[in-house]
């Protein structure tokens, strides 16, 4: 079970910290990402990192202001992120993909969070 926290509501500027959590099975041994849903739109990529942390990928739109990172003691994945744009509005999704290296589609991941609104006003 994966769990994300740390959305909210935040000026164009701010930052936030989003945080996932996972329960009932070690994640050492999966990449995982976010991705994000805006309304009326898809869901699409926005970060990934391979199992150790080594290796990450970002989408264009966020590369340079967002970091995914993750704490395999603590079995948790962070995405912070900085300057957010009203753009970045969406419901923020973490996911584990059972390949161990960074994983930029949304069919190689196997589990799923249910989401946190993160709302960037203008």
């Amino acid at each position: 079970r994966l769990v994300e926290s740390g959305g909210g509501l935040v000026q164009a500027g701010g930052s936030l910290r989003l945080s996932c959590a996972a329960s009932g099975r070690k994640i050492t041994n999966y990449a995982m990402g976010w991705f994000r849903q805006a309304p009326g739109k898809e869901r699409i990529f926005v970060a990934t990192v391979d199992w150790d942390g080594d290796l990450s990928e970002y989408s264009d739109s966020v590369k340079g202001r967002f970091t995914i990172s993750r704490d395999n003691a603590e079995n948790t994945v962070y995405l912070q992120m900085n300057s957010l744009k009203p753009e970045d509005t969406a419901v923020y999704y973490c996911a584990a993909s059972e390949y161990t290296n960074p994983q930029t589609m949304d069919m190689m991941y196997n589990y799923w969070g249910r989401g946190t609104q993160v709302t960037v006003s203008s």
